[in-house]
């Protein structure tokens, strides 16, 4: 294979990983968490979430991490490191950040402590615990759509800026 065969599949490894990575948020932010708060008996729905949740987050990690991978290839193939400075390569920095966010939620913070003091605020108060989930998941897809609009629409040649 040459370098450009390695990039082509970078990229195309890249996609894939963005395609499962935000189509499970969107999974979990309009279909999984509105479907768990219907459900009445808060341990009942705290269980069912947690079950899902758990095999949710391992395909989570490893598509982050190989979305991380591949687009860190693809800068140093192209020596793009260079439109981080520019405004007009502001989904590049939204791709970026959104990236850093799941990727320190899902290997440090909730490994760490999210997991437990979700379960505690569900456990204490099911209701509030599963409607803040709701936001920040929504909040998180929202931005993650932006992104990948700018994204798609910025390595096309649309100038935003």
């Amino acid at each position: 294979m040459q370098d450009l065969d390695y990039f082509v599949f970078a990229r195309t490894l890249h996609v894939i990983g963005v395609v499962l990575w935000i189509g499970g948020v969107a999974f979990v932010a309009t279909v999984l968490i509105p479907s768990l708060k219907g459900i009445a008996n808060s341990d009942d729905r705290l269980a069912l979430f947690e079950k899902l949740e758990n095999r949710f987050a391992f395909q989570a990690r490893i598509v982050t991490l190989i979305t991380g991978l591949s687009g860190l290839y693809m800068l140093e193939f192209m020596s793009a490191w260079e439109r981080y400075l520019y405004l007009q390569f502001w989904w590049l920095h939204l791709m970026t950040f959104i990236w850093l966010i799941f990727t320190v939620v899902l290997f440090v913070l909730e490994p760490l402590f999210l997991h437990r003091w979700f379960h505690k605020k569900a456990t204490e108060n099911s209701d509030a615990a599963f409607n803040m989930l709701h936001v920040m998941h929504m909040v998180l897809l929202m931005a993650s759509l932006l992104a990948v609009f700018g994204a798609v629409a910025g390595s096309h040649g649309l100038q935003f800026f």
